[in-house]
């Protein structure tokens, strides 16, 4: 059974809104980043720490994009976005977008842990709040 992830955009997050080619951006960025680590230890490290190409269908183009690794401990990670209504203490309602993190059937267990570090990776960068798969809720928002 696929299990699910969600980042939520709060509003003391960095942004209310993003776009599918923002989170693609910073995927590009985690990669970036840690094959600079890998250079400075003279190791290959960022094939290790981003075994996946990002890919995408057509129909999904807008909303999501899947993360594909040909690696034997790795094979699949789906990330897409979405909006939910929100209900304020006052009564009011606002909109909230999320990123959702999907491990489908066929995920490894090292997908999972693959998924649980980017996971925290976007939510830091965006300081949101991180409803990992397992249910539990970590904030990464300046709280009041």
């Amino acid at each position: 059974m696929a299990v699910n992830a969600f980042i939520k955009l709060v509003p003391s997050s960095v942004k209310q809104t993003i776009t599918i080619e923002e989170v693609k951006d910073l995927f590009h960025y985690y990669k970036d980043i840690t094959a600079k680590t890998g250079n400075q230890l003279n190791w290959q490290y960022g094939e290790s720490a981003f075994p996946y190409e990002i890919k995408e269908t057509n129909e999904s183009k807008e909303k999501a994009f899947y993360l594909y690794s040909t690696h034997e401990r790795y094979h699949v990670i789906l990330i897409g976005i979405d909006k939910e209504m929100i209900k304020e203490e006052e009564g009011t309602e606002r909109e909230q977008q999320y990123i959702q993190v999907t491990l489908p059937d066929q995920s490894t267990t090292g997908d999972k842990g693959k998924a649980n570090e980017f996971c925290k990776f976007l939510a830091k960068k965006l300081q949101g709040e991180l409803h990992l798969f397992n249910d539990r809720v970590m904030y990464y928002y300046p709280r009041k």
